[in-house]
């Protein structure tokens, strides 16, 4: 029998005081007014267990913004694109200027039965990850299939710079031959420049190593050591070596078979990948770049490298992460000495990449790529000012000459 029930019957049948009753069973005489009262109108059902969920919650976000979660998954679902509660925070912060954490889109999204359960994976501690440092430092390369509306296969090659993930190139064929993979390797150098290094599986169309010497190196290998490019491949059974070209194509042949109308031939595949790639490219967050940026953002705001770059003693340029201050104000140290820069205090708080190449500095805006000041510095002083006049800014201002308007100006 329950305490509450042993105190009701208590006072109900043996009718001793709530004074009484209160003091033998340990509890407060309140809550034995309140469970009389409850006892008295509901009957048996006052000894039922109830919620503990607070009446109000002034903290709970409005059910305007739930509903605008869950259109958002739902859009993102219906466009073959990841929806998980990171890139849900990112389309509500930079389409919708509305800013919710990603724990409580979590939250959200389980309360409305929206979450799969899937089955426990390995865990991302027990992986060795790399990344390259700079743009072009690596390209990672691979083909994969998928069927026509009539059922034909065609293959398509993929292009990505490791360190961005942007996609430099991908292109369909009936098949691929090693013939394909030299010409959309040099296509895509002409337009982003050669890299230092290519990172591929051990298929015959990337290397012929494991053929046994039969046949001499293909045009790609050829052409690679042509030009002092490292050419770096997997080691068998290793598909994880490769694993961010490999999650690109599983990315974009998720958002492929999404499209209403599959492709009846290669032309209208192509469209399809172009425009894919413009979204992806442009459009979409990356979880695994910092402050979820996307691809381009992360490809355009360092310096690219190429072929027989020494990155191990080059000491005079340097990429550093800060976030503005209160005031709008990040601090460099140069040859021993602390200096202020100024981006003005609209950017106060706004997460920054530095990039000094002494004593030329640029600061970019880590989550947008947004060029926010470019300046030489002045060793001579502390504070490096903005050229601005003191007090705040008129309101209608003209743009100031010291200010980047973003990533389209540096190009």
């Amino acid at each position: 029998m329950s305490k509450a029930r042993l105190v009701v019957t208590a006072i109900e049948i043996e009718r001793r005081s709530v004074a009484e009753v209160a003091a033998a069973y340990g509890v407060a005489r309140s809550w034995v007014y309140e469970l009389l009262t409850r006892y008295r109108t509901d009957g048996e059902a006052a000894f039922e267990p109830r919620s503990r969920r607070p009446k109000t919650s002034p903290t709970a976000i409005p059910q305007s913004t739930v509903d605008l979660i869950i259109t958002v998954r739902k859009q993102l679902i219906e466009s073959g694109l990841d929806a998980g509660p990171d890139t849900i925070a990112w389309h509500l912060r930079h389409h919708h200027q509305v800013t919710v954490s990603v724990s409580t889109i979590a939250r959200t999204l389980t309360r409305q039965g929206l979450v799969i359960p899937q089955p426990k994976k390995r865990p991302k501690s027990s992986y060795l990850r790399f990344e390259a440092e700079q743009p072009n430092e690596t390209w990672q390369s691979d083909f994969t299939h998928y069927p026509l509306a009539d059922g034909t296969d065609t293959e398509t090659i993929t292009w990505l710079d490791d360190h961005s993930r942007y996609a430099l190139h991908v292109s369909a064929h009936r098949h691929i031959t090693g013939r394909i993979v030299l010409d959309t390797f040099r296509q895509t150098a002409a337009k982003q420049g050669f890299p230092a290094s290519v990172l591929t599986d051990n298929g015959f169309v990337y290397t012929t190593r494991f053929a046994g010497g039969r046949g001499g190196r293909n045009g790609l290998e050829t052409e690679l050591r042509r030009l002092d490019i490292v050419q770096k491949n997997s080691r068998p059974n290793h598909p994880t070596t490769c694993g961010k070209v490999e999650r690109f194509q599983q990315t974009m042949k998720n958002w492929l078979a999404a499209q209403p109308q599959q492709p009846a031939g290669l032309d209208e595949l192509q469209a399809l990948l172009d425009t894919f790639v413009q979204i992806y490219n442009h459009a979409r967050p990356h979880r695994s770049l910092p402050h979820r940026a996307t691809p381009a953002t992360a490809y355009h705001a360092r310096p690219k490298t190429g072929p027989g770059t020494d990155r191990s003693t080059d000491t005079h340029y340097r990429v550093l992460h800060d976030i503005a201050d209160p005031a709008g104000k990040l601090t460099l140290r140069r040859a021993g000495r602390l200096h202020h820069i100024p981006i003005g205090t609209e950017h106060a708080r706004t997460p920054v990449l530095k990039l000094v190449d002494d004593p030329h500095i640029r600061i970019i805006n880590a989550a947008t790529g947004e060029l926010l000041r470019e300046l030489t510095l002045d060793p001579t002083r502390d504070y490096q000012p903005l050229g601005r006049p003191p007090g705040p800014p008129p309101k209608n201002r003209k743009p100031d000459p010291n200010l980047g308007s973003g990533l389209s100006g540096m190009s």
